[in-house]
C-alpha cells in the first residue's frame, strides 16, 4: 500500500496532510509513504526530516500514483485513475463541480470534515474541531493586533486602562476557543449562539453570555430554541446582540454552516446593513468564513477592509497562519482515519465501518460517513442530500 502526499497548490495554503512524526505509525499500518520534495517545506517541515523517519520524496507524478492520496484541499484530478482513493477536505457538497469530477473519473472520496463526530471513535480523526480550535486561537490574536488599545486592564499611576470588549459569536469548537484565547489576553468577553445550550459552555470559560429576553422560556418550553421560526424572539436576539455590538472593539464571528453559505450575524438584514454604522470607530471586526459568503456584510475574502471607521478581517481558514501546529494536528488526524481502510495490508472501503458509511440514518442523523463516492456513483448516504444541493 502507498499513500502519496502532494504539495499543496492553494492559493495562501501554508498547510500539509501529512508531517514526519506521523510516519513510523504509517509504516507500521503497512503503508509506504512517499512525499512531494518540498510537499512539508511552509510547514517548517524538511524532506529530511521526512526521510529520517522513513518516508520517501518523490516527485509529483510518483506521488500521484499512489493507490491513496491525502491532501488538504482537492489535488490535480487530471492526475489521478478510476480506483484510487483520495482523502482531503473537498467541501463535496458546495464544490458540486469537483465532485462531480471526482464521481466521474471514478475515484473514492473520503471527505474528512464529514467526520461522524458523535462517534466516539470518529473525535481522533476530527478535522473540523482540529482546525477550527487553532482558527479561534488566531482570530482572538489578529482582532488584539487590530485595534488601537490595549487588550487587558491595566492600572498604572497615569490612570487606569480599561479592558477592550470583545464579542463572540457562536460558540462551538472555534468560537470557544476565540472565547479562551481572548480572556488569557485579559479582554472582557461576551459571547451569543443561536443555541442556548452553549451557555454553560461559554460561562465556564469565563464569559458572559449574552441574554435574550423570553429566550429560556422557549428552551424549556419545546426542548430546542426557537430562534429560527419565533420572529419576537429573533427581533430580541438582534436587540440584544446590537446593544452589545455597539459596545464592542472586537467582534468575532464564527457561524458556519455545514454545505451551505454562511449565515449572516443577524435575522434582520437592515441590522446586518447598519451594523458598521453602529460601532465605535476604531473597532475590528475577524470574520472566519469569508470563503463561504461571510457573515458581516462589507466583508472580502482574503482582504482586511475598512466600513464606517471599522476594520474587517476577512482571512478565512485562519489555521493557515499556524501552519506547524495545523499541520501537526491535521496529519494525527488522517493517520488516525487512514487505520479504518487497512485490513490485512489491503486497502479496503468496509461498508459496515461508521465512520466510513454512517448509519442507516444516513446525514440527517449526523452520521453521513467520511465515505462520499466509490465506484463512479455517489454513496447512498449522501445522494438525497447531493441531489437537494443541485
Amino acid at each position: 500500500m502507498r499513500i502519496g502526499v502532494p504539495k499543496e497548490t492553494v492559493e495562501n495554503e501554508t498547510r500539509v496532510a501529512i508531517v514526519p512524526i506521523s510516519i513510523p505509525k504509517l509504516k507500521k499500518l503497512g503503508f509506504e509513504v512517499i512525499i512531494q520534495e518540498g510537499a512539508g517545506e511552509l510547514s517548517k517541515y524538511s524532506d529530511s526530516e521526512y526521510t529520517d523517519k522513513g518516508a520517501q520524496i518523490g516527485n509529483l507524478n510518483e506521488v500521484m500514483s499512489a493507490e491513496l492520496i491525502a491532501s488538504i484541499n482537492i489535488p490535480n484530478l487530471e492526475m489521478m485513475k478510476k480506483g484510487q482513493m483520495l482523502t482531503c477536505m473537498a467541501d463535496p457538497f458546495r464544490n458540486l463541480k469537483q465532485t462531480n469530477k471526482i464521481i466521474d473519473a471514478g475515484i473514492t472520496l473520503l471527505s474528512l470534515e464529514v467526520i461522524p463526530r458523535r462517534l466516539s471513535k470518529g473525535q481522533s480523526m476530527d478535522v473540523n474541531s482540529s482546525q477550527d480550535n487553532l482558527s479561534g486561537y488566531r482570530a482572538a490574536l489578529m482582532g488584539s493586533q487590530y485595534i488601537a488599545k490595549m487588550v487587558p486592564m491595566m492600572m498604572t499611576s497615569a490612570g487606569t486602562v480599561k479592558p477592550a470588549k470583545f464579542i463572540i459569536q457562536g460558540a462551538a469548537v472555534a468560537g470557544l476557543q476565540a472565547i479562551a484565547t481572548a480572556k488569557r489576553l485579559g479582554a472582557s468577553v461576551q459571547a451569543i449562539d443561536v443555541r442556548l445550550a452553549a451557555k454553560q459552555d461559554t460561562e465556564s470559560l469565563g464569559a458572559k453570555f449574552i441574554d435574550v429576553p423570553g429566550w429560556k422560556d422557549a428552551e424549556s418550553s419545546s426542548g430546542h430554541a426557537s430562534l429560527f421560526t419565533d420572529k419576537g424572539l429573533q427581533e430580541a436576539f438582534d436587540n440584544a446582540l446590537m446593544e452589545s455590538v455597539k459596545e464592542a472593539d472586537v467582534v468575532i464571528t464564527t457561524a458556519r454552516l455545514f454545505g451551505a453559505d454562511a449565515p449572516k450575524l443577524f435575522f434582520n438584514k437592515e441590522n446586518n446593513d447598519k451594523m458598521t454604522k453602529e460601532m465605535k470607530k476604531g473597532s475590528v471586526i475577524v470574520d472566519m468564513n469569508t470563503d463561504t459568503g461571510g457573515n458581516i456584510v462589507g466583508s472580502k475574502e482574503n482582504e482586511i477592509v475598512e466600513k464606517d471607521g471599522v476594520t474587517i478581517i476577512g482571512i478565512p481558514t485562519l489555521c493557515r497562519a499556524i501552519p506547524n501546529t495545523a499541520s501537526m494536528l491535521y496529519s494525527n488526524n488522517v493517520t488516525n482515519f487512514v487505520s479504518v481502510l487497512v485490513d490485512e495490508g489491503k486497502l479496503v472501503i468496509n461498508q459496515e465501518e461508521q465512520v466510513l458509511t454512517g448509519d442507516e440514518g444516513g446525514i440527517s442523523a449526523g452520521y453521513g460517513g467520511i465515505l462520499i463516492a466509490e465506484d463512479g456513483k455517489i454513496h447512498d448516504n449522501h445522494s438525497k442530500l447531493m441531489e437537494a444541493m443541485r
